[in-house]
């Protein structure tokens, strides 16, 4: 049965400690064949008075947003059309990846490649899978299936997705997108 300790400055809300105990429990399962029940994550909290880094006395860092939190929120603005706060989120230099077509920087350039593809799309997500990248971009997937209906007013659903979005410092950097829209389109 693993067992890790967590010595954490002051400070941090019960929300990211659940956070790093659940994501502390997937680290050690990435390497060790055990059921999450098995693992134990101890969070001690340590006193920020008692902190110092040589001799100046330092304050913990502020917590990361959850970058799925953060997704969900840029896919639900999309879905309703919402697109200054979608947007609002979106790095300079921010780039989506369709199948399909050359990349896009702009959310108004998606809009007018998809209105030919569809009248409209929603998602129905199975799960969102966020990680650390060893550069500073955290990872987000989300996968699903789409549902919506086709130029024509036929209605679709059941069309696998499968999302991949990059974020740094709070913002996305990077949208893949897979999906058989295509090849459903095609049998229709």
């Amino acid at each position: 049965m693993p067992i890790v300790e967590l010595h954490l400055l002051e400070g941090y809300g019960s929300d990211e400690k659940r956070r790093l105990g659940e994501a502390l429990t997937d680290a050690v399962r990435l390497v060790v064949p055990a059921d999450p029940e098995t693992v134990t994550v101890m969070i001690h909290g340590m006193r920020a008075d008692g902190y110092y880094r040589g001799r100046v006395r330092r304050n913990p860092a502020p917590a990361r947003p959850d970058p799925a939190i953060l997704v969900k929120s840029f896919l639900q603005a999309m879905e309703r059309r919402d697109i200054h706060a979608a947007e609002a989120m979106l790095a300079d230099g921010f780039a989506m990846h369709f199948p399909g077509t050359a990349p896009m920087g702009r959310l108004k350039e998606l809009l007018e490649w998809a209105a030919a593809r569809y009248r409209f799309v929603k998602k129905t997500y199975e799960g969102f899978d966020a990680l650390q990248s060893p550069g500073p971009a955290a990872i987000v997937y989300c996968r699903g299936t789409l549902s919506g209906e086709w130029p024509d007013g036929t209605a679709f659903h059941g069309i696998r997705f499968i999302d991949r979005f990059e974020i740094v410092g709070g913002a996305i950097t990077r949208q893949d997108v897979w999906n058989d829209i295509a090849e459903t389109r095609a049998q229709a």
